[in-house]
This record gives structure tokens, sequence and C-alpha cells, in this order.
């Protein structure tokens, strides 16, 4: 049962109230059995909109690109949530905020919600609430779904996981072609774009991508490497178009069902691990204690200290079911 406060939040919600979303939100994202009833009771409404990422190395110009796409989704007339995951801020733990501020005029937009989350010290390059936080802009009728993540280069792995369709963007400064190889950026992308179009080396990064893209094995849906100028508008309507013709692939294909099947499979499994090491955590931290001190003397191995506590920590489940 949701408590009377939420339920009339829900309710205007439901109604369409940008500010009960944006509580909503906030509720979702400190998690805990609040978040938990809301997600219960907005669950319904999701109707399978597009979820878009886009990541890259910091300085392409993530942000100007997402403003872009934004406002060509807006001429079309869909509704857009974007999810922009910031630093966080060294001085009150929340988001620095940096997308919301540069992505302007278009908070005044009724069709367009943004919120800024900070990832909170996680190195996965993506707020650990992110998913569930597109979930309620996915409830409140969004159309399209953005997520931007805060561009911290080899870290930035989850967004696959997020996203039905991932943008890699690269810029043709800084080596940043090499560092998304060595990132693993590469082999996640379903889109490659080199943003900044208009510098030195631009035309030389397609060229590398698209030489190393045609060495790979032969699959469904290549990915394309794009040229923009975010900053100008150039290249946007391109982009656009290849996500729509990815997300058709992704349908034709199946492997939209299959992406969102690990999606969920994921999720599931993360809520697991959480709630299984709460609760070995506080019912075996002295024996913990004691088994460590027996790998430090040398008269027992860690794994054969995982398995004993393990045992343990079954052994006791069971006995209380």
């Amino acid at each position: 049962m949701l408590g009377t406060d939420l339920d009339r939040i829900i309710a205007a919600f439901t109604a369409g109230d940008r500010r009960a979303a944006s509580r909503l939100i906030s509720v979702v994202e400190n998690g805990g059995a609040e978040a938990e009833a809301v997600l219960e009771a907005l669950y319904p409404a999701l109707n399978g909109a597009p979820r878009l990422g886009v990541t890259g190395p910091p300085g392409v110009g993530k942000s100007t690109l997402v403003d872009a796409l934004v406002r060509g989704e807006r001429r079309a007339g869909r509704r857009v949530g974007v999810v922009a995951v910031d630093p966080t801020s060294p001085f009150t733990g929340g988001a620095v905020l940096g997308d919301r501020v540069r992505m302007g005029d278009l908070t005044l937009d009724s069709g367009v919600f943004i919120r800024s989350m900070a990832t909170r010290g996680r190195l996965g390059g993506l707020a650990r609430a992110t998913k569930e936080v597109a979930d309620v802009l996915e409830a409140f009728g969004h159309d399209v779904l953005v997520i931007e993540t805060v561009g911290v280069g080899q870290t930035e792995m989850d967004i696959a996981t997020a996203a039905d369709t991932v943008v890699v963007v690269l810029s043709p400064e800084s080596g940043d072609a090499i560092q998304a190889m060595k990132a693993g950026l590469m082999e996640v992308a379903d889109i490659l774009v080199v943003n900044k179009a208009d510098r030195p080396g631009a035309d030389q990064l397609v060229r590398t991508l698209e030489a190393d893209l045609a060495m790979r094995p032969a699959a469904v849906w290549r990915p394309p490497v794009l040229a923009t100028i975010a900053s100008q508008g150039e290249g946007i309507a391109d982009l656009a178009a290849a996500v729509g013709r990815h997300h058709q692939s992704l349908q034709r294909s199946g492997d939209l069902a299959t992406r969102r099947l690990e999606r969920a499979r994921g999720e599931i499994m993360a809520i697991l691990r959480d709630r299984l090491w709460q609760r070995a955590r506080g019912q075996l931290a002295a024996d913990v204690s004691a088994w460590s001190e027996r790998v430090v003397a040398g008269r027992a191995t860690p794994y054969a200290a995982a398995r004993a506590l393990l045992a343990a920590f079954l052994e006791s489940v069971e006995d209380k079911a």
C-alpha cells in the first residue's frame, strides 16, 4: 500500500503534473520501500519507448549533440525525456547540473523533461537509479528517452545495458579513437559519430573507424560512422535517421526483445546481489573477521574462507525457511 502523500503525488503525475514527476524521480533516486512502491504503481504505464544512449570521452560535444537531437524530435512532434548523468558535486553530493544549463531553453519546453543525476562516485558512468528514472519518464508519456553519460572514458560500459541504441561520440582531438578502442566502447557502439567534423583530422578519424569496422565479422547491423558538427546542426538529421534504422533493424531481427530481456535480467540480478550482500554482511560480519585472521596467518585461503562463509549463510537461510 502506498502512503497517502505518495498516492496524491502519483495521481498528480498521472494527470500530467511535472512537479509530481520530479518528486517521484527523487523518490526513485533515493531508493528504499517508497521507490519500490512507486515503480510498482508506474510499471503498467510503460509503453516500450525507444531508449537512446549517448556516450564517449569527455569534451567531444555529447551534450550539444543531445540538444540538437532533442530539438529534432520535438520538431517531429515527439515528447522527449532526457536523463543526463552528471559528475557528483564534491560539496552537495548531488549532480553538478551542467547539462541542464547547457540545454538552456529546452528546459522550458513542456514536451521535454530533463533530469540531471549524480554518479555518486560510481565508476560505471551511469548512476545506480538511471534505468528507474528512465522508467518514470517513460510512464510520464515520453515517446523517446535519451540517456547521456558523464563521459568518464574506460568505465562507461553500463550504457550498453541501459539503452536500445548506443551512440558513441568521438572527436578528432586527443586520440579519442584509440582510447575508445581500449575502453571497449567500440564493441558496444551501434552508431559511431565523429563530432566537430570541421576540425583537422576528422576525415582521417572517420576512415580509421570505418577500416576497423570493415575487419569485423558480418552482422545483421554494421555500425555506420557519421560526421557531425552538432553546434551548427550539421549531420543531425542523418544521425536521427540512423537511430531510426537501427531501431527498425532491432525489431525485425528480434534483437530488441533480446536486449530488453537482458536488461531486465541484469536488473533483477543486481537487486538480488545487493540484497543478499546486505543480509550476508550483517549476519556474517564476525565470522568474516575471524576467517580473515586465518587467511593472514596462512591457515586458510580466501577461497576456503568464502566457501565456509557461504555454507554457513545458506544453512542459516534454510533454518529460517
